[in-house]
């Protein structure tokens, strides 16, 4: 199998705080619809109508893999992903509170850490997403569609301006 280079990009001005992605999430891994078993969790500013997906972002050099006292997370290069080896784990949690972007969790249900696996290279958070806020794209392709964005939003930002100064 050849090493994936794909990575799960995030639009969140996009999402619409509809969490299928979490749902579809929890069903693929434990066959339940319920959202406390998903990987991704969408946090949401209801009062700013902002909602934000959070995900594993499968960190090149993950604080979760240092921070764990028994070596259970190791970087998967042939899927191109973080996993957790639960013959291994010991429940500690060490690795939920390094992790810089809160991905890892742990579930009560199940008593032990969660994260994104990336659906070993289908994940169906991005399958459901009708919005496509979720995207799973080539590593080399995210640097490009940011800064396209960018360059989109400081060109309205400038347009603005001008328009502004000719009032």
């Amino acid at each position: 199998m050849e090493p994936t280079n794909k990575v799960l990009m995030i639009n969140y001005e996009k999402c619409t705080g509809c969490r299928l992605c979490e749902l579809v999430c929890a069903v693929k891994h434990d066959g339940k619809s319920n959202p406390v078993r998903s990987r991704i969790k969408v946090m949401k500013w209801e009062h700013e109508g902002l909602y934000i997906p959070m995900s594993c972002q499968q960190c090149q050099d993950a604080p979760c893999i240092n921070g764990c006292p028994v070596n259970a997370i190791s970087r998967n290069e042939e899927l191109g992903r973080v996993e957790v080896n639960y013959e291994i784990c010991i429940g500690c949690r060490t690795c939920v509170s390094v992790c810089p972007f809160g991905a890892m969790n742990f579930n009560h249900i199940d008593r032990k850490v969660i994260k994104c696996d990336l659906c070993d290279g289908d994940p169906q958070c991005v399958r459901f997403c009708e919005v496509k806020a979720l995207e799973y794209v080539d590593s080399t392709d995210v640097s490009i569609v940011k800064k396209q964005e960018a360059a989109l939003r400081l060109s309205v930002a400038g347009k603005k301006a001008t328009a502004l100064q000719a009032e």
